[in-house]
C-alpha cells in the first residue's frame, strides 16, 4: 500500500532506498554497516527493500591509484568495473551477520526504455525480492556512455521505484531536509511537506553539484522525488545518517506527498 505519510514508512511493504557516493565511499565507507543495519531491520519485519547505491567509480579510484575522479569515459568505466565488485563485497560483508544475501542489478537507460528488457528487469527484481534477497541497483557505468546515462542515481531511484511499484522511495542526502534556498544562505528554512501539486517556482534549489566522488544535489533530488510522487509513490528526502529513523516513520526530512 502506498505510503501516504512519513509514518507509513514504518509499515510499508516495498521500499526503495537510494544512497549517493559521498555517503558511502572513501572516508565515508564506515557508513555502509550503519545503512545495512537499518535496511536489515526493515527486512526483518517483512518489508521488501531495494537499495539503489552509487559509488562504483568512487570506490574504484584508489584501487587504480588515481588521485581524483577521472574525467575521460574509458577510465571512468574502468574504475566502475573495479569499484562495483568491491562495493557489493562491502555490502555483502555487512549483510552477512543478518543472514541476508545481496543481489547485484546493473541497469542502463535502455533496460528501462525497451519494453522487453524492462519486463525482464521487473521480473528479475520481483524474483529476487520473492527469494528475500536484497537487490543492490546501480547504473551500469562500465558500459554506459554520456549519451545514454540516467544522469544521476536519484533519477534511477525514482525509475526503479516506478518499475517495481514501490510503496515509498527514500532519497538519502548529506543534509536532514530540503530548504527553501541553499541552506548556507541567510533566511533558508527547512521544508516539511511538498504537496503533489505544489508550485515550487519560488524556491531556490541548488543546481547539480559535482564533487570529487559523485554527482547530485538538491535539484536532482527534487526532480526525482516529483517524478516518483507523480506516479503515486511517497518520497522522503533526508540525511543518510538518519536512515534508521526514516525507515521507522519518524517525522524528519522533507516529505513529497504522492499523487492520488
Amino acid at each position: 500500500m502506498t505510503a501516504r505519510s512519513r509514518a507509513d514508512l514504518a509499515t510499508a511493504s516495498r521500499i526503495v532506498v537510494k544512497v549517493g557516493s559521498s555517503s558511502i565511499s572513501g572516508e565515508s565507507s564506515w557508513r555502509i554497516p550503519v545503512l545495512v543495519e537499518a535496511l536489515a531491520a526493515a527486512h526483518a519485519r517483512g518489508a521488501e527493500v531495494v537499495l539503489v547505491s552509487s559509488g562504483a567509480i568512487a570506490t574504484g579510484i584508489p584501487f587504480l591509484q588515481l588521485d581524483a575522479r577521472p574525467t575521460d569515459l574509458a577510465t571512468q568505466q574502468a574504475a566502475a568495473a573495479v569499484g562495483q565488485t568491491m562495493l557489493v563485497y562491502r555490502y555483502q560483508e555487512s549483510l552477512r551477520p543478518f543472514q541476508i544475501v545481496a543481489g547485484q542489478v546493473l541497469l542502463t537507460t535502455g533496460d528501462l526504455e525497451n519494453p522487453t528488457s524492462r519486463s525482464n528487469a521487473r521480473r528479475a527484481m520481483e524474483r529476487l525480492m520473492g527469494l528475500r534477497v536484497l537487490p543492490i541497483v546501480n547504473e551500469n557505468d562500465t558500459v554506459a556512455t554520456q549519451e545514454i546515462r540516467f544522469g544521476d542515481n536519484d533519477r534511477l531511484g525514482a525509475l526503479v521505484a516506478q518499475l517495481i511499484q514501490a510503496d515509498a522511495l527514500i532519497l538519502l542526502s548529506d543534509i536532514e531536509s530540503l530548504y527553501t534556498k541553499p541552506p548556507t544562505d541567510p533566511g533558508a528554512e527547512p521544508i516539511d511537506i511538498i504537496a503533489a501539486d505544489a508550485d515550487l517556482s519560488g524556491l531556490e534549489f541548488g543546481a547539480t553539484v559535482v564533487n570529487s566522488v559523485g554527482t547530485g544535489g538538491a535539484a536532482t533530488k527534487v526532480s526525482a522525488a516529483r517524478l516518483a510522487a507523480a506516479s503515486g509513490i511517497g518520497v522522503l528526502v533526508t540525511s543518510a545518517d538518519l536512515v534508521d529513523k526514516a525507515l521507522a516513520g519518524a517525522e524528519i526530512g522533507t516529505w513529497f506527498e504522492p499523487a492520488v
